[in-house]
Order: C-alpha cells, then structure tokens, then sequence
C-alpha cells in the first residue's frame, strides 16, 4: 500500500540529525506497579531498569498499553504483545481482534461475509464444529462471542453443531472453566429445546492440547487434532461439566495443561469428531496460538505429524491469522488495515534494521511490528534472527531463557554499525509471569535487566541513542487483588496467583551518548501509549513522522 500521497520520503527533522545508531528494547511483560512481595520486578535486583527510572526525570515516563490505546474496546482490556507491537510498530491504534468481531457480530455482518457463507453451504447436511478457547478473558477469545456465534448460526441454519473446547486458567482464574463449561451447556440446552443438535464434543487444556504457537511443540495440536478430528483421546465422558471437574480433581491439575477428552454417547461412540462434508470455524480472535492448528486444518501438504485421516471440510478462522501466508484463506472477519508501518517507512529512507529475539517472541518484533506481514520490506536494508527458545519445558524452569543470547546479537549488530536500528524483545518477564512461579520470575526479571545493560553497553561504544520501554504489564503484579487492592485468597486461605497480563502502564526510558542535547519527554502527552513510540523514533533518526501517526513523545527545547 502507498503512503499518505503516495509518496514515502520523511521530511528531515529540523532539529535532529540522522544516521545515529538506535537500539529499542521491548521487554515483554514490563510493567509499572506499586512496590511489594508480589512485585517480581520490584524485588528483583534491576539496576539498569532502576538507574533509567531513577535518572534523568525527562527521560523516563511511563505510557498505557492496554484498552483503547492499543486498539481493544474498553479500559479493562488488558493488552497483550500481539496489539501491544502493532501499536508500537504502526503509530496509529486500529481497532483490534476483539473489537472487531465485536462490530461484526453487532452489526450482524459477519453472516453477510464471504467466510460465513462458504461455511454455510454445508449447513444442510453436515456438521458446523467451532474450536476455541472457553474464556471471557478476552484475550485469545471471549464466551459472550462464542454465545452470539452459536445463536447466529442457528439462526442462519446450523442444524448440527459441535463445540471442541479447550479451558484457559490463564487469562482467567484457574478453577473458572467449570463455570465457563456451564454457561455453554444452558446456551446448548436451549438450543437443542429448539431442534438444534448441540453439544460440547471434546476439550482439553490451553497449554496442553491445540493452543501452541511458534512451532514450538507440534504434539501439543496433535493432541487437539486426535480429540476434535479422530475422536480420540485418553479421558472419555458423557459431558464436559463433569469432564472438567474430574480431571481438574487429579493431583496438581489446572485448567491451562488439563489432559485431552473426548464426550461420548450412551454406546461410548465420540458424539462429534469432524468427518467429510463439515465445517470448522477456529473461533479465537487472537492469531499466534491458533496458525498451527490453522495450517493443520488448511494445508494438503502437512508433515508436522501424522493427521491419520484428513476430512474434506470447509475451515474458516473468526479472523484471518497470518496476512502474508494467508492464513486461513477464509474467515469470518476482516483483519484491521496496517499500512505503512513505521518499518516500511524507515527502510524508504535509507535506515537499515536488525530485529532479534528468541521462538516466543521472534513474530512480535517481526510480523506483529510490521503490521501482521511476514517476511522482509527490503532484504537489503533489513535482516531479522531469530534464536530458537527451550521446547519441551515450562519457561519457569529455565527463567533466564535466552535473554543473553539476544543481548548479545544485539551488541554484535550495534558494534558492527551496519545498522542505525537495532529492535529486540527480551520475553522473560511475560514468559515466566505467565507461570504463576513468583521465584523464578524474579530470575527472570534480572536477567532481562542484566540483557538490558549489555546492549546499552554497546550503544555507549558507538556513541547511539536507546530507547527501553515495553508492550504490556504481566511481572510487576503476581496476584489477583480484591477491590481494596489487597491479595485476594482463595476459600483455603491461600493468596491467588495471578497468571495474565495486567492493566498497568508500562516505561519508556531514552538516552545514550548520541541523543541530541535539549531532547526531552513532552508534558503535553499524559495518556500517550505505545502508538506514540513509533513516531518518536523516527524523529530520533532524524525525521518528521508521517502526519497521521500519533504524536511523538519527545521535543527539543534550546538549551
């Protein structure tokens, strides 16, 4: 797509030179939150973090990164790293996932799209099955959606419909999916009160059966493919409610890893695996956990693991996963338009970019960065490492994860001075918040910072700016609070982890031996987020934003 008419050159900026070396560090999962126990930031041994926050005061503020400043619909939306690095990557906020199935079911769109008419064709005589996360966490997907979907499509003429679900404890409480199970059930009784057959089919855990992302560990959509297609699994039951309570009962069960089941009939037969002449809607909003699943559903030529058998199906996702690969080819609704990225501007005029971070987060500081777009603007101008994360373990076993590898592939692009923008994601603090393990978070904390100054080190050398900041809170708050803000407990007594992203603000720090002297961080800007990262680091490369993107941060006063 063309820029604003159509022409991509930035205006120099008046006051700032360019060609200076820039390294811009997301720490995922970064937080600002008030200081104690639960805090692993805080109690974390930080001193490069500290020393930014503590230093000059116009070079450290903080900015929101959840709710409409990332393009979600409402200030209790937390934010996550997909939108967080659109946000950060596009300078304008679109309105996101969530929102946007939100309009589509609202207006009734979503039934005149092309994605719901192709699955609508086989409506008459097969099965309409719709795979996702039972949540209302509203990250990945929400149940009031799902709950609208189901009675859309009855409407709409889904005669037989199979619900594959698969529990959160993420996002959401651990203990809440039997709940969330019971909700679905009563919309499914009155359904079938009007002659539609409907009714849970299999489930599993998030972490365990289907939501991998990454590539990180195909068997785990494996697991979802034998429940929802083959009708297998290793647990079997006559309802999801009691499915649930059951293996949630087993000794250190969660809803995030519960093991794959299948419901069956009186006869023991699977009441719902996908065969021939279905249809499949993958029914999450959010695209990382759900491509895999999409490519096992979509590809022909597939070899991550043995399908054993294939059915010819009509699959849409609720929205499309991955723009470039075209993934799936057809869906419910329509992606948001990100164009003219702040990446694709800069490889326009002349600044060339290195972008790293390990498996978990490579796709952020790439794909999610460029506006959902795989691969390279410019070869050229442009090269991207990704270095491999630890498979095979849960991240708070290995909390340092691969922090220091990325630092230094940082350092080593910043000292070769091939590049004026060096752009990284060190994952620990939302990879290991997301355990719920407080310890090992604290580890995790210190080794970003540790990373942090390595790369800062090599900015100081080459006489470069830095700018550190974040794309949501997740470490700087590891427990649920009650409406006092006080640690909430559980009905033994016990503080309740809490596991998910937060709604707080996260810190943006600039500097360097290389910013220009009288650069500061504008008074003007109270509730800027990270839309407005994007237009403040083109000016630190010497140029004026595009007039559309929400304003820069910084200004520079004469001395």
């Amino acid at each position: 797509m063309g820029s604003v008419g159509g022409s991509w050159k930035l205006a120099d900026h008046p006051k700032l030179p360019k060609g200076k070396v820039i390294a811009l560090i997301v720490l995922d999962g970064w937080g600002e939150a008030d200081a104690d126990q639960y805090n692993c930031i805080h109690v974390a041994e930080t001193p490069t973090m500290d020393s930014l926050k503590n230093g000059v005061p116009d070079k450290w503020r903080l900015v929101r990164a959840h709710g409409t400043a990332v393009g979600l619909p409402t200030e209790d939306d937390m934010g996550n790293s997909e939108v967080g690095h659109n946000a950060l990557g596009a300078g304008r906020i679109f309105a996101q996932g969530a929102k946007l199935v939100d309009a589509a079911l609202e207006s009734g769109k979503i039934y005149q799209g092309e994605g719901f008419k192709y699955i609508k064709e086989v409506f008459e005589t097969g099965t309409l099955h719709l795979i996702g996360l039972l949540s209302d966490g509203g990250v990945h997907s929400r149940l009031d959606q799902v709950q609208l979907l189901l009675k859309g499509a009855a409407e709409h003429g889904a005669k037989r419909i199979r619900l594959h679900v698969l529990t959160d404890g993420r996002d959401v409480l651990d203990g809440s999916s039997v709940a969330f199970a019971e909700t679905l059930e009563e919309d499914l009784a009155k359904l079938r009160e009007k002659g539609v057959d409907a009714q849970i089919a299999s489930g599993g855990g998030r972490m365990y059966v289907t939501m991998d992302r990454y590539e990180n560990d195909w068997s785990v959509v494996k697991r979802g493919w034998d429940a929802q297609v083959l009708g297998e699994a290793p647990y079997k039951f006559k309802n999801a409610v009691e499915a649930i309570k059951t293996l949630r009962a087993e000794p250190k069960a969660n809803d995030q890893y519960l093991p794959p089941f299948v419901i069956v009939d009186d006869s023991g037969k699977p009441v719902g695996p996908i065969v021939d002449g279905d249809a499949v809607v993958t029914f999450n909003f959010r695209a990382d956990r759900m491509v895999m699943a999409a490519k096992a559903f979509e590809y022909a030529d597939f070899d991550k693991f043995d399908r054993v058998r294939v059915p010819k199906i009509r699959y849409a996702g609720m929205l499309q996963y991955d723009g470039e690969l075209k993934l799936p080819n057809r869906y419910l609704v329509e992606p948001p338009e990100i164009d003219r990225t702040s990446g694709e501007y800069l490889t326009y005029n002349g600044v060339r970019t290195f972008a790293c971070s390990e498996t978990v987060k490579f796709g952020h500081v790439t794909f999610f960065w460029n506006g959902n777009r795989s691969g390279y603007f410019n070869p050229e101008m442009e090269e991207y490492v990704e270095i491999p994360s630890d498979s095979g373990i849960s991240f708070n076993v290995q909390p340092k994860m691969k922090a220091l590898e990325i630092a230094e592939k940082a350092r080593d692009a910043i000292l070769s001075k091939k590049f004026e923008q060096v752009r990284v994601n060190l994952p620990n603090g939302d990879m290991v918040g997301h355990t719920g393990d407080i310890e090992a978070t604290v580890v995790a904390c210190k080794a970003a910072d540790e990373a942090v100054k390595m790369i800062l080190d090599a900015v100081e050398q080459v006489g470069g700016i830095y700018v550190v900041t974040a794309d949501h809170g997740n470490a700087e708050d590891m427990v649920k609070r009650n409406k006092t803000g006080q640690p909430a407990l559980d009905k033994s007594g016990n503080i309740q982890i809490l596991t998910s992203h937060t709604l707080q603000p996260v810190p943006i720090a600039i500097g360097g031996p290389g910013l220009a002297p009288g650069v500061r961080f504008r008074k003007d800007l109270p509730s800027g987020g990270l839309a407005n990262v994007a237009a403040t680091m083109i000016n630190l490369h010497g140029f004026e934003a595009p007039a559309d993107y929400e304003p820069s941060l910084i200004e520079v006063v004469d001395n």
